[in-house]
């Protein structure tokens, strides 16, 4: 199989393509984000479904010579130099109309080159060969809900149930192929011109990246990861989904095999702080709204993860007959963690909905009041409970000390609200609560012996949860307490200088087995250098994290110090996130609080978002 690190993605703002280094796309779900694969390939075998598109006499299409993004946009372009002559096959996906549309395109470069093609539509994650007929224009496939159109003004031939094709190209030649989907009880969707939907395609990235206001030394790693999130957005409702991958594993033939197709709560607060810091308030307002829809109801059934359009029941399967990434199993569909009680999750909507007060000050927010009251009336009666955690350990729940600081997060955020915003709410006894919930986490979540602060009440274990301790506002970055955890992290929560999330050996998760490192944590350690003052070591963490990005800019969850290579599912906007935020306020020179917008005019020595662009500092 591929390296997980092989793959590149193409997307519609509705679901999502991988194309590996091969030229075969390996994974494609349709309609949607979370819909079923129609190509599994990466999960399984060729006989999943794949679509290669590569010079002939290659085995499967061998790996490319260079690939790379047209400028700054998702448009992919890979390249191939082999006896004869060299090749580019350009691939893309419009965004979405009416229509799905996943367009490659061949074009001839100089000499001649043949070219084979092979298209394996197999729809529900490989399990359904759909039935193909020809017609004037290329095949039709049709199995239960789902059709697919094949469009090319090549010869196609059809045998072992598959679609394949050999043609030569030769300088400035173009070949194009789409291919269409729609439900199977609609007619056919109209054809598009796969040229003018190249030009359409391309204007739509580079207006969009253009509305960027990063400049100075990360401008290219920040807007790459820009565009990749951007790419992972759900636009109908404007749901971020963590990744357009399910269980690609977190440790090589073990079970750390989980779907990330959906939107967690989590993510809410570093979200929106990076895509308001670069000026993107469209994208953040969809966000902020997608959260208020997706919490609203009963505030004791928050969950920690919902679907792309708010669903709340995402149930756990397993897919049995797919073979799995290298062999990891089970192939997971859906998420078991959704209902866990996590009490960090309460903390993070609402220090997110602080955050976008004091961007957006449109009163958005301050309408959905009465829902952060219930939230936080909720909180006050359960705050003191154990839980799974942030990490969603399938263990038993213990009193984590990180859930227990959103839970100060939370209230302190109700009481910024009343005191400094003006809405009405029992400031004082939320006040007592923080203060009571404070000496709570200092008494009983810090190690005196080991000087840092714990992953749970009694434990000696230690979590990367805990950088975030400065950087939600429960202490100051440079508190001793602060330091003192950063110190033990580094020395004993590391793997080649990258941070683990905790130590899985103590069999708190519930699962067997280990993971790599997780990339996020170790740029949470970035910016908790830079704000006890170590900044020239924060650079050179965060410079050497930028190495491990593949060659088109994606990071995936995970990284084997070992094996140097990515883990988990990819790409994942809890990477991405991490990555333009670290940026910026190494930009700055200076750590920021999370409820605070990096670049708020309102903070002093903040930049505007409106000025960023010239602010020295930058450059």
């Amino acid at each position: 199989m591929a390296r997980i690190e092989d793959y590149a993605i193409i997307g519609d703002l509705n679901t999502a393509a991988l194309v590996g280094r091969s030229g075969s796309i390996d994974w494609m779900c349709l309609p949607r984000f979370d819909s079923p694969a129609c190509f599994a390939s990466l999960l399984h075998t060729p006989e999943a479904g794949r679509w290669l598109l590569a010079p002939a006499g290659t085995p499967d299409g061998g790996n490319c010579t260079r690939r790379r993004y047209r400028e700054d946009t998702l448009i992919l372009e890979t390249e191939w130099e082999v006896d004869g002559g060299k090749v580019r096959v350009i691939d893309f996906m419009p965004v979405r109309d009416d229509a799905v549309d996943l367009v490659r395109i061949v074009e001839g470069i100089s000499g001649e080159v043949t070219m084979q093609m092979e298209l394996v539509l197999r729809f529900d994650y490989g399990r359904v060969v759909p039935w193909v007929r020809h017609s004037k224009h290329g095949i039709s496939a049709v199995a239960g809900p789902d059709s697919a159109y094949l469009t090319t003004h090549v010869p196609l031939e059809g045998r072992d149930k598959r679609t394949y094709s050999e043609f030569t190209v030769r300088a400035g030649d173009r070949v194009p192929f789409v291919l269409r989907w729609a439900p199977s009880h609609e007619r056919e969707p109209r054809r598009i011109d796969p040229f003018r939907a190249l030009t359409v395609t391309e204007s739509f990235w580079l207006e969009w990246i253009g509305r960027s206001e990063m400049a100075g030394k990360y401008k290219e790693p920040v807007e790459r990861s820009l565009i990749t999130l951007k790419a992972l957005t759900y636009a109908p409702t404007g749901g971020i989904v963590a990744a357009a991958t399910t269980s690609l594993p977190e440790q090589i033939g073990g079970p750390r095999n989980w779907d990330y197709r959906y939107c967690w709560l989590r993510d809410a607060t570093l979200t929106l702080q990076s895509l308001l810091a670069a000026g993107y308030t469209e994208e953040a307002s969809a966000w902020r709204d997608w959260l208020l829809r997706a919490i609203a109801g009963d505030p004791s059934e928050l969950q920690i993860v919902y679907g792309l359009d708010g669903a709340r029941r995402l149930p756990e399967a397993d897919i049995p007959w797919l073979s799995g990434y290298e062999g990891s199993l089970p192939v997971r569909t859906g998420n078991a963690a959704a209902p866990q009680l996590q009490l960090d999750v309460w903390g993070e909507v609402l220090d997110g909905l602080s955050l976008t007060r004091a961007a957006f000050q449109d009163g958005t927010v301050d309408s959905s009041w009465d829902i952060q009251v219930a939230l936080m009336e909720y909180l006050e009666g359960a705050w003191d409970q154990p839980d799974n955690g942030l990490w969603e350990m399938r263990g038993p729940r213990q009193h984590f000390t990180h859930s227990k600081v959103m839970a100060w997060v939370a209230a302190d955020r109700m009481v910024k609200g009343v005191r400094t915003s003006g809405l009405p709410g029992p400031h004082d006894r939320w006040a007592a609560l923080r203060s009571e919930i404070h000496n709570d986490v200092m008494t009983k979540g810090f190690d005196e012996e080991l000087n840092t602060f714990v992953q749970s009440y009694g434990s000696k274990e230690l979590d990367a949860s805990l950088l975030l301790v400065p950087r939600v506002g429960f202490l100051p970055h440079r508190h001793p307490r602060v330091a003192g955890t950063v110190e033990a992290i580094q020395k004993g929560l590391t793997d080649d200088g990258l941070v683990l999330r905790y130590r899985t050996q103590s069999g708190h998760d519930g699962l067997p087995g280990d993971e790599g490192v997780f990339l996020a944590c170790s740029f949470w350690l970035v910016d908790a250098l830079l704000g006890i003052g170590r900044s020239a070591e924060a650079t050179e963490l965060f410079e050497r994290l930028l190495t491990l990005r593949n060659d088109v800019g994606m990071l995936s969850e995970e990284w084997d110090p070992r094996a140097q290579r990515q883990l988990g599912n990819t790409p994942q906007a809890f990477s991405h996130f991490p990555l333009i935020h670290s940026a910026l306020q190494l930009h700055q020179g200076e750590a920021h609080k999370s409820d605070t917008p990096l670049g708020h005019p309102k903070h002093p020595g903040h930049s505007s978002g409106s000025t960023l662009r010239n602010d020295p500092r930058l450059r």
